[in-house]
């Protein structure tokens, strides 16, 4: 059996406050049992997101260190586009302050009330943000990835059939582009095959739709393609994150997931059209389009962060950490989403707690047993 080990050394450490089951019920019941309302040195054992709370890499804070703070132009901003663009390949790339900047500045510029934006699964931000501006963000997720309890490579998949039948019955007119969200975070980090964006890359076409990718784990779901999918086996994560973007008109991306910062985010596209007026908002809402809200340390950073997550160790390891949570649970019964996604393992609190009926709210119930019992703040 092959052992996996943390591929990096921990030089610093940070004491964890523990207190006591009684004190964690008054924290509960002073948040009024929203965990979201807790302190988090309340919290022994934090799950509540991996979105920005990482540790960064040595490298990344010796990078820190280059940041220059000019207000346009500055030698970490050219450094951060370099990056983008090689692993992207885009044209225009537009810094944010984290990834909901970036979905907030594609509605408001590129979708208008009455609008229907067809997705995998959005993301609760990015449906936030459409349906801000009166579009209809609409989930078209494969028949696999509706079934918690089945065994499948690809579950994030987008229904093509589906968004072809959307298509047909709303018009090519009231649908300003198509998106794609790797790995598909809503329905459990399940990822995304090749196969899958290629097909919708040309039913799009076949309808001159643009195509938009939400990117924030592009690094894990390269890795699944690469272990799952034939044909990819022998490609760098690089190679096949290059070829999930050759296939985009545009992307967003949250820079705190798959970048491995605590901070930032990303819009690009190639056309030219779009990117003036991406610009323009960006200006607007984050600040001048080479620091897009980002401070100049924050860029590097992040241009060190994107690469590292397509370090093939790290990915390994991170997958590993996921299947070992996974099958401490399958030794103990407990349900969860199968197979296991590339970040997070997502209990089926309805199947564990058949006993509690779906309005009174079984998922929150276990959430809160998880802090009093544990001090572990999940969500």
């Amino acid at each position: 059996m092959k052992t996996i080990i943390e591929p990096f050394r921990i030089k610093v450490t940070e004491p964890l406050k523990i207190i006591s089951k009684e004190e964690r019920r008054a924290a509960l019941q002073k948040a009024h049992n929203n965990v979201f309302l807790l302190n988090s040195e309340d919290c022994a054992i934090d799950l509540l997101t991996d979105s920005g709370t990482g540790a960064m890499s040595k490298r990344q804070w010796a990078a820190m260190m280059l940041g220059d703070e000019s207000y346009a132009g500055s030698p970490s901003f050219h450094k951060f586009e370099k990056t983008i663009r090689n692993i992207t390949g885009m044209k225009h790339i537009f810094p944010t302050h984290q990834g909901r900047a970036a979905e907030g500045i594609l509605a408001a510029t590129r979708t208008k009330p009455g609008n229907i934006v067809p997705n995998n699964s959005h993301f609760d931000t990015t449906r936030a943000n459409f349906e801000f501006v009166g579009t209809k963000a609409l989930d078209l997720i494969c028949e696999e990835g509706l079934d918690n309890a089945k065994e499948a490579p690809f579950k994030g998949n987008m229904d093509i059939e589906k968004l072809e039948a959307t298509i047909k019955k709303h018009g090519r007119e009231n649908i300003p582009f198509a998106m794609i969200t790797v790995t598909n975070n809503t329905s459990g980090g399940q990822p995304v095959s090749m196969k899958n964006i290629r097909e919708t890359k040309l039913i799009l076409q076949k309808y001159d739709i643009p195509f938009v990718m939400d990117v924030c784990r592009f690094a894990e779901n390269a890795y699944f393609i690469q272990q799952r999918e034939v044909g990819y086996d022998g490609k760098s994560l690089l190679e096949i994150s290059q070829e999930m973007f050759s296939y985009a008109d545009a992307a967003t991306m949250s820079l705190k997931k798959d970048g491995l910062v605590n901070i930032g985010g990303f819009l690009v596209c190639n056309d030219d059209e779009w990117a003036e007026d991406f610009k323009n908002m960006l200006i607007m809402r984050e600040g001048f389009p080479t620091y897009g809200g980002l401070a100049g340390r924050d860029l590097e950073a992040a241009a060190v962060g994107l690469m590292e997550a397509l370090d093939p160790a790290y990915q390994e390891y991170r997958h590993a950490t996921v299947e070992y949570l996974a099958n401490a649970m399958d030794e103990r019964d407990i349900p969860y989403v199968r197979p296991v996604g590339g970040h997070a393992v997502f209990i089926d609190a309805k199947a564990f707690l058949p006993h509690i009926p779906a309005l009174h709210y079984p998922g929150i119930a276990l959430v809160n047993t998880l802090y009093i019992e544990g001090g572990i703040r999940a969500v």
